[in-house]
């Protein structure tokens, strides 16, 4: 054990323990002494809540507490609860002073004794610890102090002038020199109720200036809080209600002062009367624990005209004769109100304090009982009518007209303070104003805003799917034939794209008028703020001729188009041969021949009508929301998920109701599509005819595909424009940001899906374009015919359908999607290629057609630049090798090395190939005993 020792501590951190000691010394706070069981603090605050008379009798208790009465921590808190320096009474005590000094003759100073010299001070002698006297009565304003009545801490005594001039600055001294001055004017309120105020206020000699209003008011307030706030005196509660009788006949007097001077319209006579009745106002002395209503202010406010001649003004004005809304009333309405504001407000903020706050009150009782008794029969009336639509508008617009109030106040406020109008009213204050008139049409507002939009959705919603049963199997009707942006057709698409997405971002930029007014004409076309994106007031039938992506997408109005967008390419192009082709003649679609199922018009399954006309429905809707988005509380919070759910069903109803449907039907449709009947090619005539290799309706789903990705840029500039203001965009569980993402998501699904099936019907095209354009003896030519090592005729059709379609898609899709739909492509051609092979007789000659044609698909497969399909193709095409190859033994030999063709095939497949072969017979024997040493007549015996 003596070869162990004791770890000594380390110190792992050693700047640490100086700054962590420096810490806690700077926290540390020293003990309280205690004074009994009780600490110095807790007595303190005792001396701070009891009555000034029951300081003495507490000091006596011992030397601590004595020490402790006469702190400078205690009377600090009796003085500022005078309030001398905060509120201004100091010229009060100083008048006081002076008044006293005429009344009592000049005594010399008196010396108090320190009480750090006696640890009980100078309580047990004659006079107190403030230097007053408690043995000789006197005489004081003509009235004697009765001890029972005007005793000081334990009794009665004269207010001597005389302070310690060594203390004189400390509170204590400023606290006795208050408490002095203001026990004087005790006495007066012991006389009856009518001789208070000429008792406190004396007449004035000749030589003296009379006390001014504001000063008498102000005189008043010290001496009230005097009593309430310290108990100074053993009769305070009841001098007190002797206090505020005499106070509330000061301030009639002051409001009767304010009437006299209102009439003669003396500004400066209703100030002074106005600040002496406001300095003398409590607001709590009702004693309700609420704070009433200053009467000056009310009184001023009751007597205003504009509250008593407002029936001039109908709220049903604000209708027309057919129902429809025109606030040209209100608007009149709002200038009268909005007047009589400017005039009483700015005569407020030149006459009333500021603290009183009497614009504010006078705007507040304007708007609850002026303007919202104007608004309630005009939204009732427009309740009653069974339009929602005209009840949102009609309550957006007057919430709209009385907001102007807002802008009204803060331009009186800036007056008395033209750099800082926040100083008379805030612009909360000015906006809660108008929030707090309104909040009762509020919950009704919300609701029915979101009834609305909805039953507005499914009403669309309904007639477009109505009209695509009924119309789609058929060519499509003038409803559907709406002229949309062709994209296939366009020598650009990303250009038309693009001009699409910027007129549709001017269209948003268009400021939406929210109170009603009389519709304008510009130019012959009727442009109303968001209207212009009114799908309703475009063309109402597509132009079908050869032309159509060209004439752009236009808005039909009485007289003219006007071109919303426009293919530039095109537009340039038919420019040039205006005058050399002849004008097409307008038709509409129902006067075509009729077929079975219109695959001309599948792209028509989704619509830009549509998308715009929700999108209008939900602006229009957010538009009128927004104006309440700034709504404080518990309605705010029901705005902001007003607007949420706004977005959120606006994007809800176009992803299910329109977006899916249109895809499924689109899906639906294509899958009942056969490959129409190809011309026979044996004859010399039909050899070099051209041949429509393009499958109708994958053409018309990638014009689909065009105009759901249009749908989806649409949606994304409505939502950076619009729903970004009011939507956390980084925030993924907000429900806007989670239907954005479903909404695209979805679309996404519907392409792929529609992809997949559209994949189908081309490669049944493709098989079907092999097989009919591909002569039985295309493959077994007579020994007389030449050899011709180009292509099949099959073969170039099949591989020109296949560049068409893909072509289509490039540009419409993504990067990846184009990659899955070309390798799918390719996969399912080579199963083509093999069935057609093996349903092939096919000689040696042939068998150079054979490598011919597959050469050409190698050739299309690598152009699209897939690695694996190139390698696959690759395989395949030394697989036509068999068909050339004489020799029987070599053609076994070939067979049977599986290297040679990438380990894709295995021999039996490649034994299926060369079944094919027009000699098989002749040499079926030799191969099999190569290939497995076996011969059928020799080594098998049938029992």
């Amino acid at each position: 054990m003596d070869k162990f020792k004791a770890l000594e501590p380390v110190k792992l951190h050693q700047g640490s323990s100086s700054t962590n000691s420096l810490r806690f010394s700077t926290r540390y706070v020293p003990p309280t002494p205690l004074i009994g069981n009780l600490p110095s603090s807790l007595h303190l605050l005792i001396l701070q809540y009891i009555p000034v008379p029951d300081v003495p009798a507490y000091a006596r208790t011992n030397r601590a507490l004595a020490r402790l009465a006469a702190s400078e921590a205690l009377w600090e808190h009796h003085y500022t609860l005078l309030g001398v320096d905060h509120h201004g009474f100091g010229p009060v005590l100083d008048e006081l002073e002076n008044r006293a000094r005429k009344e009592v003759p000049e005594q010399p100073p008196t010396l108090t004794v320190d009480v750090a010299d006696d640890d009980f001070g100078d309580f047990t002698s004659g006079a107190d610890a403030f230097g007053f006297d408690f043995v000789k009565p006197a005489v004081q304003n003509g009235f004697s102090n009765v001890p029972s009545e005007m005793g000081d801490f334990i009794g009665g005594g004269t207010a001597t002038l005389g302070t310690n001039g060594a203390n004189n600055t400390s509170f204590r001294a400023l606290y006795i020199r208050a408490h002095r001055l203001l026990r004087g004017l005790t006495p007066a309120l012991l006389e009856p109720p009518h001789q208070i105020l000429s008792s406190i206020f004396p007449p004035t000699t000749g030589t003296s200036a009379p006390l001014s209003l504001v000063h008498r008011s102000k005189t008043l307030r010290l001496l009230h809080r005097y009593l309430a706030l310290l108990e100074p005196l053993r009769s305070s509660p009841s001098l007190l209600s002797a206090l505020r009788a005499a106070s509330d006949r000061f301030d009639a007097a002051l409001l009767s002062a304010f009437d006299v001077a209102d009439g003669r319209a003396d500004e400066a006579g209703m100030r002074q009367a106005a600040e002496a009745s406001w300095e003398i106002w409590d607001p709590h002395e009702g004693g309700s624990g609420t704070a009433a209503e200053w009467e000056m202010g009310r009184v001023w406010a009751e007597k205003r005209e504009i509250f008593y001649v407002t029936s001039a003004h109908r709220p049903l004005d604000n209708f027309t004769s057919s129902g429809a809304l025109d606030f040209e009333g209100m608007d009149a309405f709002m200038s009268f109100v909005l007047d009589a504001l400017r005039e009483h407000g700015s005569r407020a903020v030149r006459v009333f304090p500021p603290a009183a706050g009497v614009l504010l009150s006078f705007a507040d009782r304007i708007a609850t009982e002026v303007v919202s008794e104007y608004i309630t029969p005009l939204l009732t009336h427009a309740r009653s009518l069974a339009n929602g639509a005209l009840f949102l508008k009609a309550t957006a617009a007057c919430f709209r007209e009385a907001w102007r109030m807002v802008d009204a106040l803060l331009e009186i406020a800036s007056q008395r303070h033209p750099q800082n109008a926040e100083k008379e009213v805030s612009k909360a204050q000015a906006e809660d104003v108008v929030y707090k008139m309104f909040e009762p049409n509020m919950d009704e507002y919300l609701d029915e805003e979101i009834d609305s939009l909805k039953q507005n959705f499914e009403q669309i919603c309904r007639d477009w799917e109505k009209q695509t049963q009924t119309s789609l199997p058929t060519d499509a009707s003038p409803l559907l034939a709406t002229q949309q942006p062709s994209f296939l057709a366009s020598s650009s698409p990303a250009r038309l794209k693009s001009n699409v997405l910027s007129t549709f971002t001017n269209l948003l930029l268009i400021p939406v008028s929210i109170v009603p007014r009389t519709v304008e004409t510009v130019s012959g076309a009727a442009v109303h703020g968001i209207a212009m994106l009114d799908p309703r007031r475009w063309g109402g039938a597509g132009q079908i001729s050869g032309n159509v992506a060209g004439e752009g997408y236009t808005k039909g109005t009485d007289d003219t188009n006007v071109v919303l967008w426009e293919d530039e390419d095109n537009a340039d192009a038919s420019s040039e041969h205006d005058d050399d082709v002849p004008k097409t003649t307008v038709t509409s679609a129902s006067s075509r021949p009729s077929r079975p199922y219109s695959y001309d018009n599948l792209q028509l399954l989704l619509s830009l009508d549509i998308t715009l006309e929700l999108i209008h429905a939900a602006r229009e809707s957010l538009k009128r929301v927004e104006i309440f988005v700034g709504y404080p509380g518990t309605y705010g919070v029901r705005v902001r998920e007003t607007i949420e759910e706004v977005a959120g069903e606006m994007l809800g109803v176009l992803g299910e109701r329109h977006v899916k449907n249109g895809f499924e039907l689109a899906i639906s449709q294509m899958r009942t599509y056969q490959p129409p009947a190809l011309p026979d090619p044996v004859s010399d005539a039909e050899k070099d005819a051209p041949t429509s290799t393009s499958v109708a309706p994958l053409v018309q789903f990638f014009e689909l595909v065009h105009i759901g990705d249009m749908i989806q840029s649409i949606v994304q500039v409505y939502f950076d424009k619009e729903l970004a203001p009011h939507v956390d965009i980084t925030d993924f569980l907000n429900p806007v940001v989670r239907e954005k993402k479903r909404f695209e998501n979805l679309l996404d699904d519907s392409v792929a899906k529609g992809l997949n099936a559209g994949i189908e019907v081309l490669m049944n095209q493709v098989d079907h374009i092999i097989t009919t354009l591909t002569p039985p003896r295309t493959y077994y030519p007579p020994e007389d015919a030449p050899l011709l090592l180009g292509p099949s005729r099959g073969c170039t059709e099949a591989i020109r359908c296949l560049e068409e379609h893909i072509r289509l898609l490039q540009g419409n899709v993504n990067r990846e999607v184009l990659e899955v739909f070309e390798g799918e492509v390719g996969v399912r051609l080579i199963g083509i290629l093999q069935k057609h092979i093996k349903r092939q007789i096919i000689s040696l000659n042939g068998g150079f057609q054979v490598i011919a044609d597959l050469n050409a698909y190698h050739l299309f497969i690598s152009s699209l630049k897939i690695q694996s399909l190139t390698s696959d193709f690759a395989n395949l095409k030394m697989v036509g090798h068999v068909f050339v190859v004489e020799d029987a033994k070599d053609l076994a030999q070939i067979v049977r090395d599986v290297t040679r063709y990438g380990g894709a095939y295995r021999p039996e497949d490649i034994y299926e190939f060369i079944q094919r072969r027009s000699d098989w017979k002749k040499i079926e024997k030799v191969v099999d005993k190569t290939m497995y040493n076996l011969n059928l007549r020799e080594d098998c015996i049938i029992a």
